[in-house]
């Protein structure tokens, strides 16, 4: 099959979640001997090759604003795709479906994974979520299957928009963090040592809640540094606001992005990993640490209940300040709970969020359309 991958800034990954997962994906599908192409956004990526493992890679700008960003370079990359005849046209975002209705309208087989609730996010304000509504509103009409990555994104399809939505997690790669053991350096790089920081990594965005663990971590009595991993574009205020939060404690490490060997690096030395959102949706960093084998800390909402279960640990939302700070005391003294927790979540990641498994979903999936709508 021809298949494009459109709505991302595009592979090798260097942002978020998406980026990973058509990575992940792509290569993949390659692997298996179909024809893929990612359209990457310029400016994001610095990899300037045509292919990527056996991935095409295209390349076309984008309106550099909060709200252009994304649908202008969606829009430009999907006139070029129509032309190219690809035989599935896979967006990702809500947002995105006004332009993926439109390659349906022109004859295109398209698949849309809306992940989770966007319009829930913070970082829009009014008018930006009452589009994203009405992005989510029209998704069912936007494409031939409606992705869900997790089962509470499924149900608010169905009782919200009336949707049907077919369930496709996301993926992580199996890494325990023991194969680390010898690589410290970017360890030594951020002042660190191993088991002596508790982890976060995201996008600094509000609904990511870096700013409740900066408050929760200065709550505990705790003899770890806190390590967060990330950046954003177009979230100045918000990084000030962090940045106001963690002036004077030495004990706050920012990082910036890191990927590749660097990531690998942090992730598999770390005492916990806690990610405070409480967004509907699967969270990729969250599968990616799990397959790391750490134990990991989650808000208790039905989103990260469903991947976590029983291998990690939780805090109160509605409590959310101190019932995490409580939590990073648990977890800073009670070493047996931090090991059955990594093996626990170790062996859940490698077992049910397999990335080959996911492609092998994608890929029946994407054989069902083509011979139903052609």
């Amino acid at each position: 099959m021809k298949i494009a991958l459109l709505g991302s800034r595009g592979i090798p990954a260097s942002y978020s979640g998406f980026e990973t997962f058509y990575e992940n994906l792509a290569v993949r599908l390659v692997r298996k001997g179909h024809d893929v192409t990612v359209y990457n956004r310029t400016g994001y990526v610095t990899y300037r090759r045509s292919y990527y493992k056996g991935v095409r890679l295209i390349r076309f700008p984008s309106i550099k604003s909060k709200h252009l960003d994304t649908i202008s370079h969606t829009f430009i990359s999907t006139l070029h795709a129509l032309k190219e005849k690809f035989d599935i046209y896979y967006f990702c975002i809500a947002g995105n479906s006004p332009v993926a209705l439109m390659a349906k309208i022109l004859g295109g087989v398209v698949v849309l994974n809306v992940d989770g609730s966007d319009a829930d996010r913070e970082k829009w304000e009014t008018g930006a979520k009452a589009y994203i509504r009405f992005a989510e509103r029209i998704s069912g009409k936007s494409a031939h299957a409606v992705i869900a990555d997790s089962h509470a994104v499924k149900r608010l399809y169905r009782e919200h928009y009336k949707t049907p939505t077919v369930y496709i997690p996301y993926g992580a790669n199996p890494w325990h963090r023991d194969r680390e053991k010898g690589n410290t350096e970017v360890l030594k790089r951020f002042g660190l040592e191993h088991d002596g920081y508790i982890l976060f990594v995201s996008r600094m965005t509000p609904e990511n809640k870096a700013d409740l663990l900066v408050k929760a971590f200065k709550k505990a009595r705790t003899n770890l540094k806190l390590v967060l991993v990330g950046d954003a574009p177009y979230a100045d205020d918000y990084r000030r606001y962090l940045d106001d939060l963690c002036a004077k404690d030495p004990r706050i490490v920012r990082t910036g992005y890191l990927w590749k060997d660097d990531y690998r690096q942090i992730s598999s030395h770390c005492r916990f990993f806690v990610l405070p959102s409480t967004i509907n949706g699967t969270r990729p960093v969250l599968l990616d640490q799990m397959a790391f084998a750490n134990c990991v800390v989650v808000a208790n909402n039905p989103a990260q209940q469903e991947v976590v279960r029983d291998c990690g640990v939780y805090f109160d939302k509605d409590l959310a300040e101190d019932s995490l700070a409580e939590k990073i005391e648990l977890l800073t003294h009670d070493s047996n709970l931090v090991m059955a927790c990594r093996d626990k979540a170790f062996r859940r990641a490698s077992r049910v969020y397999s990335w080959d498994r996911i492609t092998k979903t994608y890929e029946a999936l994407f054989r069902k359309l083509t011979r139903s709508h052609r």
